[in-house]
């Protein structure tokens, strides 16, 4: 038999992904099943089930993947090394994550982490990581100007990161739920209500 290529095989997880995303999207994770993302991709349950145990393995590479795209974004916002402002740091990642295609799944699966533990487990992974991202940035951000950061540009990154993260539910559960919500208002207000 011959050996498949890492090539082959990172297409295959691309495809496999690319089909869960869509399945989220039109679904939900609770109401999208394995076979049904089976269905999707055109492939067969060996070939899925030999890259992932199942829909929450999914999830959390679904959600590493969109986190490695945000942190790119943030990467390439600022070429010339400027830190971003905890205003433009988060309109920089709600602007990426809006453009998501599942993007809406986000506040469902907030809920279900709530109840379920092992979501609860995963979202807390992909939670850690986003912080710690957001953390590095404000730690840059005020490490560039002494009159911030109160003397410990770290140790106030830590301590504000939960309040400036907390615009990022605040965005989605209004996106999701408010009929007239205004993406580009909310977005454009981040810098008015957020240090900069």
């Amino acid at each position: 038999m011959p050996k498949v290529s890492d090539a082959h095989r990172a297409a295959r997880r691309t495809q496999i992904l690319g089909a869960a995303v869509r399945c989220f999207a039109r679904k939900g994770y609770r109401g999208t099943s394995m076979s049904e993302i089976i269905d999707e991709s055109g492939l067969s349950a060996g070939a899925i089930y030999g890259h992932f145990d199942g829909k929450q393995e999914l999830f959390a590479a679904v959600a590493e993947q969109v986190l490695a795209a945000r942190e790119e974004d943030l990467n390439t916002r600022h070429p010339d090394g400027t830190p971003l402002s905890p205003g433009e740091l988060m309109r920089t990642l709600l602007d990426g994550f809006r453009r998501e295609p599942f993007s809406h799944v986000v506040v469902q699966l907030w809920a279900e982490a709530a109840i379920d533990p092992e979501i609860r487990r995963l979202a807390n992974v992909v939670f850690a990581r986003l912080r710690a991202t957001v953390v590095s940035h404000l730690t840059e951000w005020a490490t560039a100007d002494p009159r911030r950061g109160e003397g410990d540009p770290e140790a106030w990154a830590r301590r504000v990161a939960p309040v400036v993260l907390a615009v990022a539910p605040g965005f989605m559960v209004q996106r999701a739920i408010v009929e007239d919500f205004d993406d580009e208002a909310y977005l454009s207000a981040l810098a008015e209500t957020l240090p900069h």
